[in-house]
């Protein structure tokens, strides 16, 4: 069994960067970095980090599925989401996605961060502006343009900084 497991589904890159990020501060070597739509059989592990891009304010199906199989681990989350850098909006997914995890796991917390969005969202937002919705359409172009170099450093940092408090939650194994 392996001391750590890094899990993650990723569609443009921006969950993978923080699953890497997330990795490489995990001590030791009994540890893995996998994506979950592979066909790689997943290992056990005594603590598993499980990434996600964020659709409609949770994750993909796969992701809920494999978190609601796990019975018995630890468990933190993390994501990406291109829609609002905003705490409030962060901890509403946290909420949402945490929910497939069961009640007999050791949830340590989640780490969701802004990631930038393929240009075809861009255009689409465009395409759907009128005279009524202008104000609103600008507002979420505005979000696409600020999220265009997410996850970046600070991001890269605060992932650090997650994985530190996460590891101070879990006990040492005699």
């Amino acid at each position: 069994m392996l001391e750590y497991l890094v899990l993650y589904q990723s569609e443009s890159g921006n969950t993978k960067k923080i699953a890497a990020a997330i990795f490489s501060h995990l001590p030791g070597t009994s540890k893995d970095l996998i994506d979950i739509t592979t066909n790689k059989t997943i290992p056990e592990a005594r603590v598993y980090f499980v990434g996600f891009c964020v659709h409609c304010g949770s994750c993909s199906m796969i992701v809920s599925d494999f978190l609601n199989a796990l019975s018995g681990k630890r468990i933190a989350l993390f994501g990406t989401c291109g829609m609002g850098n905003s705490p409030a909006y962060y901890h509403s997914i946290e909420h949402s996605v945490s929910v497939w995890i069961e009640s007999d796991n050791d949830y340590l917390g989640a780490f969701i961060c802004q990631g930038k969005m393929p240009q075809k969202v861009r255009q689409k937002y465009e395409s759907i502006r009128t005279a009524k919705n202008t104000s609103k359409i600008s507002l979420c172009l505005r979000n696409f343009d600020e999220a265009l170099t997410h996850p970046d450093i600070l991001d890269l940092e605060h992932a650090k900084v997650f994985v530190e408090k996460i590891l101070k939650k879990i006990p040492a194994e005699n």
